[in-house]
């Protein structure tokens, strides 16, 4: 007899409990938000220890509808870097983007704009509200960006646009961290996206460090924890004064950017 169906038979696996299907849709009801816009970038990346700021190479969004977990819109293309042009081999090994595909992109600048010019797309089609930390809006869907982790919002689409002096729109001022979400929601860390999944007994669907496979399984993460009774709430603000993520792990200085894991 196999191992794990003895031990199972045993009683020795232990099941994780879930909540009733009445209790699942009483707390789906219960969100805040009825909308969740998943980002997770990808940027320039070296093997090696270095001051360089990170560019970012793929900017990808998906739309995750809170009330039935279906992804309803994305958003994706690719980024030209300005600073340091060419990729490194570490950086097309790890994310699997080429160097072609960054030439043919556009620059971060433009990017923003294409962006923006989707964000008023959604909330023309879908009556979308993007707030801003508290949920006051008493018309239309209110809308969140998540991330995993701070990174993305908080460290490196930040101080890309203060070296380069872009003027980035402010609806990216405000965030829920899906990482420390789930840490507190679990009570567990996790190790890394595909970890958190794997916790869960979802397999990864996609490419790690694809940025867009990232999304949608990040996605698809927020949906298992909205299904087992997680209140999604905005965890993470900037000052809009002096630009750094407010909390306990802020990061506070522009030249020591870090990788998302």
């Amino acid at each position: 007899m196999a191992t794990k169906k003895l031990a199972n038979e045993l009683g020795l696996i232990r099941k994780r409990s879930r909540p009733s299907s009445e209790n699942n849709e009483k707390k789906r009801c219960g969100q805040h938000f009825s909308y969740l816009i998943v980002i997770d970038f990808e940027s320039t990346c070296w093997g090696d220890k270095n001051n360089y700021g990170q560019e970012i190479i793929e900017f990808p969004a998906v739309v995750l509808n809170t009330g039935n977990g279906k992804i309803e819109s994305e958003f994706h293309t690719y980024v030209q870097p300005q600073e340091h042009p060419v990729l490194s081999k570490f950086c097309t090994e790890l994310t699997g983007i080429r160097q072609a595909q960054v030439e043919a992109g556009v620059p971060l600048h433009i990017c923003l704009s294409r962006f923006t010019r989707w964000i008023q797309m959604l909330q023309e089609e879908n009556n979308i509200v993007l707030v801003q930390e508290k949920v006051c809006s008493n018309t239309g869907h209110p809308c969140a960006f998540v991330t995993w982790s701070d990174w993305d919002l908080g460290v490196c689409l930040q101080y890309e646009c203060k070296r380069k002096q872009i003027c980035k729109p402010d609806i990216f001022n405000c965030w829920i961290d899906l990482r420390a979400t789930y840490k507190l929601f679990y009570n567990r860390k996790p190790k890394g996206l595909n970890g958190a999944l794997q916790d869960l007994g979802i397999t990864f669907s996609g490419r790690e460090h694809s940025g867009l496979d990232d999304a949608r399984n990040t996605a698809h993460l927020a949906w298992r924890m909205i299904t087992d009774g997680c209140l999604m709430k905005v965890t993470r603000s900037l000052d809009r004064v002096s630009g750094f993520v407010m909390g306990p792990n802020a990061a506070t200085h522009p030249s020591v950017p870090f990788r998302h894991l």
